[in-house]
């Protein structure tokens, strides 16, 4: 996941400092906050880094927190606090402690740059997250408020929905674009479809929602998000031609689908179907199946399984050269789907452990110069 982010900041003009597990560093000025937020399709959230110091004490996370320059970023009636702490491998474990502790030493930090006491605490909001990993401490300031994956178009999601942005990044890790076929059989809320429709159209995720930090007048000019949404709005391209085909055997899941790809704008650029996966077939070569199929959540479900993945390697063995990826939690996929995956990515889906199968067809020819060929 983080190799695709990284190629996404890359790709939007940033240099990367490093790399982590779950995160990614990179150098950018207030425009970078507001178009990495609008632009990103994998990020969960855009972190303004306030500082990084060592703690293997609470006297050493008191101190390291209050010589942080606060006040370069909060003004005197921001409203701050500790949101989330989290801390691995670390002698400092208890997230309650790191927060109150990290709130008091901002607190101190403030009242003698300001001279004040109190701090009333009614203007912008200026949440504060903080990692610690083996005992090194990295603070950051959360840009975003609520996680990127709330685009603003699902208002309708199925039983066991995947997160817009771990679509998107299946999605990368894929070599479809949109001049290829894509089905989903199993399309339940269309979160595959949609963010692929938007990715084909070169919508940007962030297009249709407001961010925290649009309200952090002390630091982000407003021109800079005017300017990043000109930037999204002048790159749509809504006459794209793509072929976007989702199934489900449930009409009120294809009635959610239909409804969510419209709050995305893209509905005039998928094909929503009620059909069993029994069903799935195509004439053309070369397409792709991307897919979340079911994994049994519930006892009664487990049974149906073995036929459900036998039917599913069945209708992908039908289709001519054409590649299945798909992230399922059933561990016996490869043996009732009937052949091993090219690749198998493990994928932790919020906190179930999940796979990412790649059964890979084959490249379409090349076009000759002059010659008109149909994906």
């Amino acid at each position: 996941m983080e190799a695709v982010l990284k190629k996404e900041i890359t790709d939007l003009g940033y240099d990367i400092t490093t790399v982590e597990d779950g995160r990614v560093t990179f150098i950018g000025d207030d425009e970078a906050i507001c178009r990495a937020n609008i632009f990103l399709r994998t990020a969960e959230r855009v972190l303004l880094k306030a500082g990084t110091f060592h703690a293997e004490s609470f006297e050493d996370l008191f101190q390291g927190t209050k010589s942080i320059a606060w006040e370069e970023y909060i003004p005197q009636d921001g409203k701050f606090w500790v949101a989330k702490a989290s801390s691995i491998k670390s002698k400092l474990f208890s997230p309650s402690d790191i927060q109150s502790i990290m709130k008091k030493a901002m607190v101190e930090r403030m009242k003698k740059s300001y001279g004040v006491e109190w701090f009333e605490e009614k203007g912008s909001s200026y949440p504060i997250r903080v990692f610690l990993y083996k005992d090194e401490v990295t603070v950051g300031i959360d840009t975003t408020g609520d996680s990127l994956h709330k685009r603003g178009y699902r208002t309708l999601t199925s039983k066991a929905p995947i997160t817009e942005t771990l679509a998107a990044a299946l999605i990368m890790l894929t070599p479809w674009n949109k001049d290829r076929i894509l089905v989903d059989p199993f399309c339940g809320s269309g979160t595959f479809l949609i963010e692929a429709a938007m990715m084909a159209a070169n919508m940007a995720p962030g297009m249709n929602r407001s961010f925290l930090s649009e309200d952090w007048k002390n630091l982000i000019p407003r021109k800079c998000w005017y300017d990043a949404m000109d930037e999204a709005n002048d790159l749509v391209d809504q006459d794209v031609k793509v072929d976007l085909q989702g199934y489900d055997i449930d009409p009120e899941i294809i009635k959610a689908a239909k409804s969510n790809a419209a709050s995305a704008g893209v509905e005039h650029m998928i094909h929503f179907q009620q059909r069993p996966v029994n069903a799935l077939s195509h004439p053309k070569k070369y397409g792709f199946v991307i897919t979340n199929p079911p994994y049994g959540e519930r006892i009664e479900e487990k049974k149906n399984l073995p036929e459900l993945y036998r039917q599913i390697g069945e209708r992908y063995k039908a289709l001519d050269a054409w590649s299945l990826y798909m992230i399922t939690a059933y561990e016996d996929a490869e043996k009732y789907i009937g052949r091993k995956a090219d690749k198998n990515r493990k994928i932790y889906n919020g906190m179930m452990k999940t796979y990412f199968y790649q059964f890979m067809g084959p490249k379409p020819p090349k076009r000759k110069t002059g010659d008109s060929v149909e994906n």
